[in-house]
């Protein structure tokens, strides 16, 4: 673990980064399923928001 030492003798410890990595571009399989996503969540939102309003 790296530590530095201060004057006092007291320690300053640090958290040990993560390995950094490369993100890759989304699959055409994965943008598929990102609309599917979107297009359910708009749905579910829509219809939460039409109960709501015709109930008040």
């Amino acid at each position: 673990m790296p530590y530095t030492r201060e004057e006092g003798g007291r320690l300053n410890n640090f958290a040990a980064e993560p390995k950094m990595y490369i993100a890759e571009p989304p699959t055409d399989n994965e943008k598929r399923n990102y609309i599917i996503m979107g297009m359910g969540a708009l749905v579910l939102v829509s219809s939460v928001m039409a109960i709501a309003f015709s109930i008040s």
